[in-house]
Formats: C-alpha cells, structure tokens, sequence
C-alpha cells in the first residue's frame, strides 16, 4: 500500500511538474502579440533611419521577429524539429543582415563581404545538420 502511495505521489508530482512548464493557449496568444508589437515598435524606429541604414534596421527587425517566433513555437510545444527552426531562423537573420550590411561597400569589398557573409550562412546551416544527424542515429 506504501508502494502505491509513493507511486502516487511521484506520477502526480510528475504531472504538475510538467503542466508548470506548459504554456497555456493563452500564455501563448499573449506572447505572440508582444512579439507583432515590438516588431512594429522596431520598424518604427527604422523608418525615421535613411538610405542602407533603413535596410539594414528593417532585416534586423524581420530576424529578430522571427526567430521570437520560432522561439515561441519551441516554448509552446517544445520538440526537435522546433528546435531546429530556431537555429534555422538565426542563421537566416544572421545572413539577411550581414548581407544588407554589404551594399554599403562597393566592388571587390563588397564581394568579400558578400562572401564572407555566404560563407557564414553555410557553416551555420552545416552546423544545424550536424546536430540533427546523432539524434536520427540513435
């Protein structure tokens, strides 16, 4: 009877454990909300920049919008493939800024830049597939 007891107590304590880490539908519209608010803040702020200044703010907005929204996704219903969509979305904003950073050189500086910054993108995708490829090995 002791045993069943404890059992008890440990699957119940289990349960509240992980509904404590959940996030509710409405932690979850909540969130999302912020996230299209200071998006909005951030390309408000771009708006008052001019010329590559205003791109390159407007990429950072877009990344950084995305990847709380692939971050939040992970919150919400954490998994691999979530995880991967995180990494995914950082180095995609990681590559759109950098490469906007590059128009505002000119010839062969900006082809470096430009590969330095695809360069970059690819080590980062390789890096995602790296750490995709234990998990299927298991």
């Amino acid at each position: 009877m002791k045993k069943h007891l404890l059992m008890l107590a440990v699957a119940s304590s289990c349960l509240v454990a992980t509904q404590a880490g959940a996030m509710s539908q409405d932690e979850y519209k909540v969130a999302k909300e912020k996230i299209e608010a200071d998006y909005k803040v951030d390309k408000t702020k771009c708006d008052a920049m001019k010329d590559n200044a205003k791109d390159v703010c407007g990429k950072e907005a877009k990344g950084k919008q995305n990847v709380a929204k692939a971050e939040l996704e992970q919150q919400f219903k954490p998994s691999e493939s979530n995880s991967r969509k995180v990494a995914e979305e950082k180095v995609k904003a990681s590559y759109e800024v950098a490469k906007e950073k590059c128009d505002d050189q000119k010839g062969d500086a900006k082809n470096a830049c430009e590969k330095e910054a695809k360069a970059e993108e690819a080590k980062g995708k390789a890096d995602i597939r790296a750490m995709a490829k234990p998990a299927k090995m298991q």
